[in-house]
């Protein structure tokens, strides 16, 4: 190796030709510049009592260690309609996984393993879904045709997904802008994934066959805030109807991602919107990288067609590799192979996302594709050198590697050393072409990891159990009647009361809006003081009390109307709260006296006044006039709350 080329400057550099740019100093004219451009598959299951296809509960999850039997498959692609493989079928394929269902009787049938057709779609479900979809203005279909989606991951035991679409061509308000919907569909979700390591994947099945809606924008957005304000929207649209889960895995959304010259990457499983404008960040960067490392080879290479990489078997004992992952390897009985990369020199350290550069691409690959767990390869541009120097050397001596030449170590089970150098090899020729169609899946800190090839529309098809559904115009009218009020009037209304803006996600996320509205009304309370409670107090008491069984938002209204008929001062909600969101079925008189409330007249607190000033004059005599009347309402807050309203008791002290 060139002793003059230093993999950690040739990171730094490479990261500086991207542009990269942290997201918080990143602008809209830093995303214009790379064309970004960004679409959502927004998920949400449905609040009903059986699953889509079958009559098994919805809703019911089994614990982690707890099944009643376990059933083993392994997936093999097959032809689509038009006589076609679809590619992530193919690539799952050559993973040879087997795939282990750990099933639970009370939650899972013969129709979810695939031993029975399906029932008839569930009809609560499909109403919900075309509520919905008439919110979103969406065109509801004529007839609904149930079709197949193949999904070889093993994540549904049939090896495909029952899927139909709803609604087509609608939209959704932003703030600033109008986002396109393509569609809604209505689907059975998938099992949950316990553990996926080498050749053996693990499901749960409880959450398989639930009924789900997919909502499927146009590709709108033009920056990573616009991207979670939609997806918030989404998610506060369908919440808005009240017949949808919510909680941990209830609602998960894709986002696809592109730059300007790159191709659509999905961003898959998203769970949390606020991890949206990282990931989506990170993500146009990696494609803007990938597409400098391809003009970077083509400057090298002139003709594509005849770059080849070698490969040779290396001898464990023969070279030092003090790296515990190699030792590893050998104590474990795998193969170690080098690969030798033509002009690849400065690209295996090249910048994709923060902290990783392309050679994370090819490991990862080799991962997913392989299954050899990481770590499963080092390379001669690492940061942080796995191999000693000599090796290096002996290593570019037995290839006859030139200056410009990379080269990349890995190491794994014979089984899997022929798929390794494949995956090597495919990975490699895809950086001549740019950016690669897969989907990734995201992590907390922003960056992402390759999951799978994208699907094409090779693996949707007709399901031959399932007859159309025809939507006839008394249905659709029937159901007219149950669609709430639009989330952006919602917002308007609160905008139009003053409600504080950073309670709107809160109220939203908790679909508070009609209780707040039903308050206001019925108890006529300032709009400002109810948003408030709920916006501020009652999420803070969320994140430092442990919720009651039994408790229900509806409460808060029965706290005003109680304080209200006994002429109680409002502030007092705030303590009886914390009470009632612990014990929910508390009566209002009991909280009162667990918060050691007593009833006392104005006239019993103000004539504490003349005493207490005296006081605080003799004891702070040349202290301001201000202070003196914040002592005095510290003296009697305590008494005050719930008996007189703070602002009145101030306005007396100061007279």
């Amino acid at each position: 190796m060139n002793n003059q080329f230093d993999p950690k400057q040739n990171y730094e550099e490479s990261k500086r030709k991207v542009g990269y740019v942290p997201r918080r100093e990143a602008t809209q004219e830093t995303y214009t510049n790379i064309g970004f451009m960004s679409g959502l598959e927004v998920h949400q299951q449905l609040l009903t009592k059986e699953k889509l296809f079958c009559r098994c509960p919805a809703g019911v999850f089994q614990k982690p260690t707890s099944w009643d039997a376990e059933v083993i498959r392994h997936m093999r692609p097959t032809l689509s309609e038009l006589g076609e493989y679809d590619g992530t079928a193919l690539m799952e394929f050559r993973t040879r996984k087997e795939i282990i269902y750990r099933i639970k009787n009370e939650t899972t049938c013969t129709y979810d393993v695939d031993d029975t057709p399906p029932f008839p779609i569930n009809r609560e479900a499909l109403g919900i879904a075309i509520e919905i979809s008439m919110l979103s203005k969406l065109s509801l279909v004529g007839e609904v045709h149930i079709t197949r989606k193949q999904y070889l991951d093993g994540s549904i035991p049939a090896g495909f997904q029952r899927t139909a679409i709803i609604g087509v061509e609608g939209e959704i308000p932003l703030k600033n802008k109008k986002i396109r919907l393509i569609q809604l569909s209505i689907e059975e979700d998938s099992c949950r994934e316990i553990s996926d390591i080498g050749h053996t994947r693990i499901y749960r099945t409880d959450r398989l066959g639930m009924p789900l809606i997919e909502t499927v924008t146009y590709p709108d957005m033009m920056n990573p805030d616009e991207v979670m304000e939609a997806c918030n929207y989404i998610r506060f649209l369908n919440r808005s109807t009240n017949k949808v889960r919510t909680g941990i895995g209830a609602g998960r959304q894709d986002v696809n991602v592109s730059c300007k010259g790159g191709t659509r990457v999905e961003i898959k499983g998203v769970a949390h919107t606020k991890w949206i404008p990282e990931l989506t960040h990170n993500e146009c960067f990696r494609q803007w990288a990938l597409l400098q490392i391809r003009e970077l080879l083509l400057q090298r290479i002139k003709n594509i067609a005849n770059w080849k990489m070698e490969v040779k078997e290396l001898d464990f004992y023969a070279l030092q590799f003090p790296c515990d992952a190699i030792k590893a390897a050998k104590a474990a009985g795998h193969k170690l192979y080098a690969v030798n990369l033509p002009e690849f020199k400065g690209i295996l350290s090249y910048f994709t996302q923060p902290g990783k550069m392309f050679a994370n691409e090819i490991s990862e690959r080799l991962k997913v594709i392989a299954c050899i767990d990481i770590p499963n390869m080092t390379h001669s541009e690492e940061l942080n050198a796995l191999i000693a120097g000599d090796d290096q050397s002996y290593i570019r001596k037995i290839f006859k590697a030139c200056d410009k030449d990379a080269q990349i170590i890995f190491w794994g089970p014979e089984a899997d050393i022929k798929t390794a150098i494949e995956t090597i090899d495919e990975r490699c020729h895809m950086a001549f072409l740019g950016v690669p169609q897969e989907t990734r899946k995201s992590f907390i800190n922003g960056t992402t990891i390759f999951e799978r090839v994208l699907p094409g529309a090779d693996r949707m098809y007709p399901d031959t159990d399932s007859k159309p559904i025809p939507l006839e115009e008394a249905y659709i009218d029937s159901l007219k009647k149950n669609i709430p009020t639009e989330v952006i009037e919602r917002y308007h209304q609160l905008k139009t009361w003053k409600v504080p803006e950073d309670t709107y996600t809160y109220i939203f996320k908790k679909n508070l809006f009609p209780l707040i509205e039903k308050i206001v009304k019925d108890l006529k309370i300032n709009p400002v003081l109810v948003g408030t409670f709920f916006g501020h107090y009652i999420k803070y008491v969320e994140g430092h009390y442990k919720k009651g069984r039994e408790f229900k938002y509806e409460i808060v209204y029965d706290l005003m109307a109680f304080l209200l008929k006994n002429k109680y001062d409002l502030k007092l909600a705030q303590k009886m709260f914390a009470v009632l969101y612990v014990h929910p079925k508390m009566d209002m008189e009991s909280v009162l006296i667990s918060i050691k409330f007593k009833a006392i007249s104005k006239e019993d607190i103000t004539k504490h006044i003349p005493f207490l000033r005296e006081k605080f004059i003799k004891i702070r005599f040349n202290d301001l006039k201000e202070n003196e009347t914040n002592w005095i309402m510290g003296q009697l807050q305590q008494m005050a709350i719930g008996n007189i309203n703070l602002k009145d008791l101030k306005k007396l002290i100061e007279k």
